[in-house]
Parts: structure tokens; sequence; C-alpha cells
């Protein structure tokens, strides 16, 4: 792989704030741009941005406030294109090293836009920050599409879980009755019964008015005796017969099926309704095993999104991304020190562009010089470039920016210079 690209040099004149600067940034490691509020920091990021990123990022007044001279841009870089915008259109002029001319297309193979403007990156949401490191890793389509599948089956496993909580708080809420059958009692075969004792006692009560029958008879067989003492005999061995067939008779009583019968609606009651206890368990257990089954899916679809991350090509060594947010060294982005939140937007920067080797950064001074000197030699590791600006004038600063000039420069020994475009 070719190495990334870098900026060698650079000269800005009469932008913005900035009256002349020249600046030749490290080639691995932090260049602070130092100074006081209002010298012209800002306008020196502003300028390469400008210069290097398009017309996006013109600013919407270029030419120094009192100036005459028109605005001077010049940016050499590390593969030996030079970028210039000169005059009072300030058109691009695009020169590769072979001396023919480009444009902005070009640079575009190996400026990453967010190079030029890093805070944006780092200003964006938890949600933006993660959803770029995961499309510049190629992840991002196939875990959106888990998210996707997993909310939906969160949401179908709450819905059942509901339901199961409702069929076991319904099933608690019903009685229970012991010592009745587990299936509802019949009333046609006591019916029946009844019917047929009802039967045998009417042939018992048949039998009883023949006696009486037989018994008037044998009456008048008697006032007939002398006549019929024949038919005498025979009548009394038939009553005989009958009197001896009688005593044997024994009527059922038919109290207990009555009370049963009366009794069968509430037993059948407490029968359905352990019955439909029964079946309010056998639900709630029905959905409280598709609840288990949703949550093994959910499980499943966690587990592919934790390989797919830890098989992902990620732009730093213990840089992840967890419930929507970018997780290093297991913080998230509101947890990270200063120093690391720039590592990992550096990182990703180059990520989206290998073939860009340097970041932009405006106002540094939110960070302790601890972290500016942890971040520089990360950058150096790395082989990055990185130009800052800070509110500071003390010796993290590389060159102090005073009223648009370098401090100390020898382009500021002569007080109101009169500058010529392109001359330092």
């Amino acid at each position: 792989m070719s190495e990334s690209v870098k900026i060698n040099s650079l000269e800005v004149e009469n932008i913005k704030r900035v009256k002349a600067v020249r600046l030749e940034p490290t080639k691995d490691g932090l260049t602070i741009i130092g100074g006081k509020n209002n010298q012209g920091k800002t306008s020196v990021i502003d300028a390469i941005a400008w210069g290097l990123g398009g017309e996006k990022f013109r600013p919407s007044t270029v030419q120094r406030e009192g100036s005459v001279i028109p605005p001077h841009l010049k940016i050499t870089l590390s593969n030996g294109f030079i970028v210039e915008r000169n005059g009072k259109n300030s058109s691009l002029k695009v020169i590769d090293p072979n001396g023919n001319k480009s444009g902005q297309q070009l640079l575009n193979e190996f400026v990453e836009q967010f190079a030029l403007n890093l805070p944006k990156f780092m200003e964006a949401s938890t949600k933006e920050k993660a959803n770029t490191l995961l499309k510049i890793i190629g992840v991002g389509d196939r875990l959106y599409e888990l998210d996707n599948e997993e909310q939906r089956i969160y949401n179908q496993r709450h819905a059942v879980g509901q339901i199961a909580d409702q069929k076991m708080k319904y099933a608690k809420e019903m009685p229970v009755y012991s010592g009745v059958p587990d299936e509802p009692v019949s009333a046609s075969e006591l019916i029946r019964q009844q019917q047929e004792i009802l039967a045998k006692n009417g042939e018992n009560q048949r039998k009883r008015e023949n006696l009486k029958s037989i018994e008037e008879h044998a009456g008048e067989l008697q006032k007939q005796i002398n006549v019929l003492s024949h038919e005498l005999t025979k009548t009394l061995a038939d009553l005989e017969t009958a009197r001896k067939t009688t005593l044997m008779l024994k009527d059922e009583s038919t109290a207990e099926l009555e009370k049963n019968i009366a009794d069968i609606d509430e037993l059948n009651r407490k029968i359905r309704a352990n019955l439909d206890r029964e079946k309010a368990e056998m639900d709630a257990e029905s959905y409280k095993k598709q609840y288990d089954a949703l949550t093994d899916d959910i499980e499943s679809i966690r587990q592919e999104r934790t390989e797919l991350l830890n098989n992902a090509d990620m732009p730093l060594p213990e840089l992840s991304v967890k419930n929507g947010e970018l997780i290093y060294k297991g913080f998230g982005w509101d947890n990270m020190s200063g120093s690391d939140q720039l590592k990992v937007a550096t990182a990703i920067v180059r990520k989206l562009n290998p073939k860009c080797g340097f970041v932009l950064l405006d106002k540094l001074e939110q960070m302790d010089t601890d972290n500016l000197n942890e971040f520089g030699r990360w950058l150096e590791q790395e082989g990055l470039q990185a130009i800052a600006t800070r509110v500071s004038t003390g010796d993290e600063c590389s060159v102090i920016i005073e009223d648009g000039y370098v401090k100390n420069s020898d382009t500021t020994t002569v007080e109101n210079k009169k500058w010529k475009a392109g001359e330092f």
C-alpha cells in the first residue's frame, strides 16, 4: 500500500484574519497552532479545509478585512501535488508531480472530508458516529437487519409474555374444588335409572291393584261358595299365591337420585371450573414456552452480532459498537478521555480513506497537556499527521499566531510590511 498523503507545507496570505503565515507541519504527530483569541489560528485551519475540500468549505468572507492584496493559498502535499488558490476569484489550481493541471475531483481521491472537519464527526450523535464506523467496516447493513429482527422478536416476545402473565394470573384467581370428578357428569344416566325404578314401582302398584281385585273377587266367591266350591278352591289358591308374591315385593326410594339430579348442575359447575383452571394453566405454560423460544432467538441474534463485530476489521484494537454506541477500551464516547476520543475519530477518518494521512482540528484548549502529549505520541506511532489550534501561548504550541502572523518569524519583523501574493 502506498504511503498516505500528508501536508508538507502551506502558505496563507490575506484569508480571513490571516495576514501572512507559512508553516511546515510535523510529518508524523501533532502540530499545534497556538495564540490568543481572534489572532487568526482558526483562519489557518479554515484556509486548509477550503484549499483541499472545495467550495463547500469556502469561507463566507475570504479576503482579510482591510487588505488590498487578494487572497493567496498554497498547499504542498507529500505526494507531490501543489494546490493553489490566488487572486480575486481564488479559483482552484491543482498541479500534479508531472506538472499537469487538474481539479477538485482528483483531490477527493485522497482527501477525506471528515479529515477537514474532524469536530463535525466528534460532535455527531452517538448513533451517527457508530453508523459511520459500521458502514466503513462493511457490517452496517447486516447489523441493521439484525437490530430490526431483534426488535421484532423482542416485541413479539413482550406480547407473548404479557399474555402468559395474564393467563397465569387468571388461573390463580379461579377457584379449585376437591373431591369432584375430572369430567362433567351426564344427567341422562341418572334419569334413566330413575325411570327404571319408577317403572318397577309402577309394576308393583299394578300387582297391588291386582291383589285388591282378587280379594274382591274372593269375597264374591265366598257368597257363592256352596255353588262354586271348585271355583272357590281355585280362587283361594290364586289368592294365596298373590299374597306370597306381594309379601316379597319391596319399593326402592328415588330420593338419592332426585337429590343427585338436583345437585348435578352445581357439581358440573365445579368440574368446569377445575377444567377451566387447568386449561388456563396449560395456556400459560404454552405461552411461557413461546417466550423462552423467542428469548433463544434474541440471544442467537445477539451472538451473531457479537461475532460479526468481533470478526470485523476495526480501525483500532478494543474499538467496537454496542447498543448503537462506539465503545473503546470498555468506555462509551462520553466517558472516553479527550485523547481517546481524538484517537477514535482520527482512526475512523483514516479507515474512511486510507490515502488521507492527516486531520485538521480546531479548539483543542479543552484538552490538558497530558492528553495532548498522549495523542501526539499515538499519531507518531500510527504515522499520522494532525494540525490543530489551541488558545494558548505555551510550550506545547508548535507556532504562535499573533495578529495574523507567525510570532517571532522573520515575516513579522517589519511592521506594516507590504506583502505580495506568494512571497514570504
